[in-house]
């Protein structure tokens, strides 16, 4: 009786040893031929039999079983409708919300600011402008804006304006909704610096960047309707663990 417990625990066994062999021969393979890549964090089976993804950092690639060739591209799974490389992904560069360095950003709110939001922005980003004017249509937030001065000099010396401001909202508002230019101001600029290295740190390239309670981040301008999409995602999750 005990001996299909002991076969079925062995062929476990083997399995997960052919599934080691296996990463370790596409990790030797593409590191010998293609050096470049640099390391390699992991080698993972797919949905899609046959394929593997190969993390490098943040960046997601994938292989055949005896890593002959590399592709840099999109997974789609049409069945599901899902793109599985933008949700493994978005799973890679999640951020925890409660690890934000709050203190380095400034609060918008706006009725009861129930939802909360983070959001990376350079006052010189034009599609930052249109998003900010989108945003006035969202009610029930609060947002924290990171200055994220990364277009040009001009946008660290309006960062630093807008943060050494008396009212910090109220300059940042007048110069994205009302392309009114702050006033020069000097102080302590260090929480800036702090976002700039926090943004290398987690590969923030571009203007503006939603990161959300949930950790999920958006990279890009969206309109009011898909952060009240988001927001809902958000609402959802939360009431599912509870």
């Amino acid at each position: 009786m005990k001996l299909f417990p002991t076969l079925l625990a062995a062929a476990v066994l083997a399995l997960g040893l052919s599934a080691q062999a296996q990463e370790a021969a596409i990790r030797k393979t593409l590191s010998d031929r293609i050096p470049q890549l640099g390391k390699i964090d992991e080698v993972n089976s797919t949905a899609m039999q046959g394929l593997y993804e190969v993390r490098i950092g943040t960046d997601v690639f994938y292989t055949d079983a005896k890593g002959n060739y590399l592709i840099q591209g999109e997974l789609i799974d049409t069945k599901a409708r899902r793109n599985l490389t933008e949700d493994r992904i978005n799973k890679l560069t999640a951020v925890d919300f409660s690890a934000l360095p709050l203190q380095d950003a400034f609060t918008i709110v706006r009725g009861d600011g129930k939802r909360k939001v983070a959001i990376f922005e350079d006052p010189n980003c034009g599609y930052c402008k249109r998003f900010e004017r989108d945003l006035q249509n969202v009610d029930n937030i609060t947002v924290y804006l990171f200055l994220y001065p990364i277009l040009s000099p001009d946008s660290a010396e309006k960062s630093r304006n807008i943060w050494c401001a008396k009212d910090r909202v109220t300059a940042w508002q007048d110069l994205m909704v009302r392309e009114k230019v702050p006033a020069a101001a000097s102080c302590d600029t260090a929480a800036i610096q702090r976002n700039l290295a926090f943004g290398r740190k987690h590969k923030i390239t571009g203007t503006p960047t939603l990161i959300f309670a949930n950790g999920t981040r958006v990279p890009g301008a969206i309109g009011a309707q898909e952060v009240e999409k988001r927001f809902a995602e958000v609402a959802s999750e939360s009431t599912a663990k509870n």
